[in-house]
């Protein structure tokens, strides 16, 4: 809890039930703790060099939120490469074998299938066992072999209950799990895990046939590697099964604490879903952003794009690449019950495109994908027409696109409605439980679909650009349907920010609004006008009454944020093991968080003296936590 909660003045349990109510009557739905698997903490003399929900550690977090958050927003969880630590470059269907708890492997529940001899020496060599990031090369390769010593026991010691589950397990995830396997084989095989540098055209392709005779050649070429490599193969669906049995029975730990979590889709697929899967997307084509302010050239992100041609059929039905999509939002909503975020919704309504090996500049042949009829080459997959486009903007403008009937807005918002939305509902959830990524560029189609089917966008507090009144990050200009931040995982703390805010004429410019929206009947505006421009905690805190006083009915905050840890969990534009790695300190409960009973109180009042009067007495109970 808040470090206010440690005085014994009232119990933990009543000073939750009294913020939970704070959070009501400021009109709130959701509050939701942001932290990404490898940042939670470590119990003692378990840590590893990476964090895990699945811990002893982890289960006491959800222990710790229960009551309090309702539900925790983890990171994409997808496998990650030796030499890539961002989640966000992640597998989309196989979790990340670093989500193992490996303690656990060496309990009888297990059948002591790993060593206590070797999980000990893992805790005693992690480099970084007494500070509070993660060791991501150590522990990569570390993970591996304890998870493959833990598999050769398996095999020989594993109760009749455990292997019938693997096999229910395996046959059960057979369409995407098959495929990943036979990637590991194909990356033994061959030396390295990056397909495009096999020398085997066949290996590279062998899901990408061109012809019936090819289809049947490489069907024998399976064969022939999944005979070779039956064990790789096996070692690598058995780690997958570990990930699953652990990540079910965390979420039915959270569950029962009335804690949901909630998963992040990556806008990109990873080299392994791209070798699979290749045949689905657009070919000579990837996905990017266009030229702005803060890049001249766009940013080229080389992650491959669906092609709309395999996404549906002629009627409407899902094609392979829309079953396939389906599939993933289906498993991420079954198995993240607080509902999924989607990174970049733009990418799944109106996306940047650029040519392979080009730069995703309009002049090099880049473009909206669905908005570019004037395109030589993306003008067969245009849904807006050539009237319905401002040609006095270029092509990377958000406004080009200046009309839009009924049925456009509906094929712009395909994706969304029969597959998003609809693998939702099939798992028992509504869109609702959507959380959609729509910071920076915002073209007309993408908001018309995100009206059309009552999607909730981000709003984050900290991009406020203070000059402009209308800004829709600003407390006074933020409705009631969307999910609202300080920051996410790319910004620096609230802390670090406002200390880079004082005595600044931007500082200024923040602090006037600030005064203007919360205080509106003080008395004394000037005075806090310079004690913000000056004082950093209080600037700081502000911030933070700001995000509850605001009328989103979702609010997210990310851990950095909440405890107070004055530290960068991603830096982009940044690689290595430095980044990525930041981790929940294990004495988190000693650190001086948020006083959140203090900031809800101020929250309340913000809202002005009537509002005030009505929550008297909350505002009392808040007083004495």
């Amino acid at each position: 809890m808040v470090c206010t909660l440690e005085k014994q003045t009232i119990s933990e349990e009543k000073a939750k039930k009294t913020i939970r109510k704070a959070l009501k009557a400021l009109g709130k739905k959701n509050f939701v703790m942001i932290m990404h698997n490898g940042s939670f903490p470590s119990a003692a003399g378990q840590n590893t060099g990476f964090g895990t929900i699945n811990s002893d550690a982890g289960k006491e977090f959800i222990e710790y939120s229960s009551g309090l958050f309702d539900a925790i927003q983890l990171g994409p969880a997808g496998k990650t490469k030796s030499c890539d630590s961002s989640p966000y470059t992640g597998t989309i269907f196989s979790n990340n074998p670093l989500f193992v708890d490996l303690k656990e492997l060496t309990t009888k529940k297990w059948g002591n299938i790993l060593s206590e001899k070797t999980y000990n020496e893992i805790v005693e060599d992690n480099p970084n066992k007494f500070v509070n990031k993660t060791a991501y090369s150590y522990i990569y390769k570390r993970q591996n072999e304890a998870l493959t010593e833990a598999w050769n026991n398996f095999k020989s010691s594993a109760t009749k209950k455990l292997l019938k589950e693997f096999d229910v397990y395996k046959r059960d995830n057979e369409f995407w799990l098959d495929k990943d396997a036979l990637y590991e084989a194909l990356s033994v095989e061959h030396g390295n895990d990056y397909w495009p540098l096999w020398n085997s055209d066949m290996d590279k392709n062998l899901f990408n046939p061109d012809s019936i005779e090819e289809q049947l050649a490489y069907g024998t070429r399976i064969k022939e590697i999944e005979a070779k490599y039956a064990d790789e193969i096996d070692y690598y669906k058995f780690v997958q099964f570990v990930i699953n049995k652990q990540n079910e029975e965390t979420r039915q730990f959270a569950l029962k604490h009335n804690v949901k979590m909630i998963a992040d889709r990556q806008v990109a697929f990873s080299d392994r879903d791209t070798w699979a899967y290749q045949s689905l997307f657009l070919k000579g084509w990837m996905l990017g952003c266009p030229p702005d302010y803060f890049s001249k050239d766009g940013q080229a992100w080389g992650f491959p794009v669906m092609n709309p041609e395999r996404l549906f059929n002629a009627d409407g039905s899902l094609d392979d690449g829309g079953k396939l999509m389906k599939n993933l939002f289906k498993k991420m909503f079954k198995e993240n019950p607080g509902g999924v975020r989607i990174d970049h919704i733009v990418g799944l309504i109106d996306p940047w495109v650029y040519k392979a090996g080009k730069k995703p500049k309009i002049e090099e042949g880049a473009g909206r994908l669905y908005s570019s009829p004037e395109h030589p080459e993306l003008a067969k997959f245009a849904i807006a027409k050539l009237d319905d486009l401002d040609m006095e903007l270029t092509a990377d403008k958000e406004k080009r696109v200046k009309s839009l009937t009924k049925a456009q807005i509906k094929q712009y918002g395909r994706i969304i409605e029969k597959i998003v939305i609809a693998a939702a509902k099939e798992e028992g959830l509504d869109k609702d439980s959507i959380v959609c990524e729509d910071l920076g560029t915002l073209t007309n189609p993408v908001a018309a679909v995100m009206k059309e089917y009552g999607l909730q966008g981000m709003k984050l507090t900290q991009f406020v650009e203070a000059d402009k009144p209308e800004d829709p990050y600003r407390c006074c200009n933020i409705g009631k349907k969307c999910w609202a931040m300080v920051g996410t995982h790319d910004n620096e703390p609230i802390k670090m920010w406002a200390d880079s805010m004082i005595h600044t004429h931007i500082g200024y410019l923040h602090a006037k609004n600030l005064v203007d929206d919360l205080f509106q009947e003080a008395e004394n505006k000037d005075d806090i006008i310079v004690r913000l421009t000056n004082d950093s905690e209080f600037l700081a805190q502000t911030k933070l009454v700001e995000l509850f006083a605001s009328q989103a009915e979702n609010i997210q905050i990310f851990f950095t944020d909440y405890f107070n840890v004055y530290d960068v969990y991603n830096r982009p534009g940044t690689s290595g093991d430095e980044n990525w790695s930041l981790r929940l300190p294990d004495n988190y409960k000693e650190l001086t968080s948020i006083d959140l009973p203090n900031i809800l109180k101020l929250a309340i009042e913000a809202r002005g003296s009537e509002f005030a009067k009505k929550n008297e007495k909350l505002i009392e109970q808040l007083n004495e936590i």
